[in-house]
C-alpha cells in the first residue's frame, strides 16, 4: 500500500470554547487546513512546530514514542485539537514533531472520526456503513459491585 494523503482542518478547541462563551470572536479561532499523511500504523497523532505555534496549542505533558526504526524518542504532547475530515471530527491532543516535519493522522482519531483507508483507491474515507455520521463502538458495561466497609 502506497502513501495516503487526506486535507484535514485542525482547529485549537480552547478557542472554539473559549468563542462559544463570547470571550473571543469567532474569527479569533486559530485553524489550519492541510493535506496531512494518514497512517494507521501510527497510533497517535502527530503535528510539527510550525503547527503548534500556528495553532497556538498547550503544552500537556511530555511522552515516549517509538518510531519505525526501532529508536524511542520523547516528543511534547499539545492540545486539544479539534479534528476534522469530511462530515466527521475528533477531539484529541497531538505529538509535536520537531521542525517542520511532516505531520501525520494516526488511528486513534481516525477510530474516533469512524473513518478508512479505501485500499483500492489509496485515500481516506468515511466509514460506508455509516455516511450520515460517525459510529462508534461501546461495549456493554458489567455491574459495577461496591464494597461494604
Amino acid at each position: 500500500m502506497g502513501l495516503v494523503y487526506a486535507e484535514i482542518t485542525l482547529i485549537n478547541a480552547v478557542d472554539m470554547g473559549m468563542a462559544k462563551r463570547n470571550l473571543i470572536g469567532e474569527e479569533e479561532i486559530r485553524e489550519v487546513k492541510i493535506e496531512m499523511m494518514v497512517d494507521s500504523g501510527a497510533y497517535e497523532m502527530a503535528i510539527n512546530e510550525s503547527l503548534q505555534e500556528q495553532l497556538g496549542l498547550t503544552f500537556i505533558e511530555k511522552r515516549k514514542a517509538i518510531l519505525a526504526d526501532g529508536r524511542i524518542n520523547e516528543y511534547d504532547v499539545v492540545g486539544p485539537i479539534l479534528v476534522k475530515f469530511a462530515n466527521r471530527t475528533a477531539i484529541c491532543s497531538a505529538m509535536v514533531l520537531p521542525g517542520n516535519l511532516e505531520p501525520l493522522l494516526g488511528a486513534i482519531p481516525m477510530e474516533e472520526m469512524d473513518v478508512m483507508i479505501h485500499p483500492r483507491r489509496q485515500e481516506l474515507i468515511v466509514n460506508p456503513e455509516h455516511p450520515e455520521g460517525a459510529q462508534l463502538s461501546m461495549k456493554k458495561a458489567k455491574k459495577v459491585v461496591r464494597c461494604k466497609e
